[in-house]
């Protein structure tokens, strides 16, 4: 396989997974996937954070907002992978509770990814939210 097909295959098994269980209340597994080294940023549908210690707590807010995920995919539109860096962008499409209140949306989201100790970490996402 190839490295963008390892990445590829990183994106649809580990990162898929990480993102259904935040969408559960669940924010352990996407932390293990996010940079612990500084640029790091959200520019989010809900908060920005930007640094470590803010985008830790959005994944505290996070994960006490969301809960009882029906439904989790993403559409991925486009991605690549240049040595060290990659991104990916794509629609996510989410059934959960939201405060208790069953919502579904869907979110346009891009992510940037840094390889670091030969393993993908998130440095950077955008999302807001597609509106009708």
């Amino acid at each position: 396989m190839t490295d963008p097909d390892n990445f590829l295959a990183w994106v649809k098994s580990v990162l898929y997974q990480a993102e259904l269980a935040l969408h559960n209340g669940d924010s352990a597994p996407r932390r293990a996937l996010w940079t612990r080294n500084e640029p790091v940023s959200i520019l989010g549908a809900w908060r920005n954070a930007y640094g470590l210690q803010e985008v830790n707590e959005t994944f505290t807010t996070l994960e006490r907002t969301f809960s009882d995920c029906t439904s989790y995919t993403f559409e991925l539109q486009a991605y690549d992978v240049v040595d060290d860096m990659a991104y990916t962008a794509g629609l996510e499409h989410i059934s959960a509770s939201v405060n208790g209140q069953p919502r579904s949306f869907t979110l346009r989201a891009t992510q940037v990814y840094r390889r670091e100790g030969g393993e993908w970490k998130v440095a950077h996402r955008h999302a807001d939210t597609v509106t009708e």
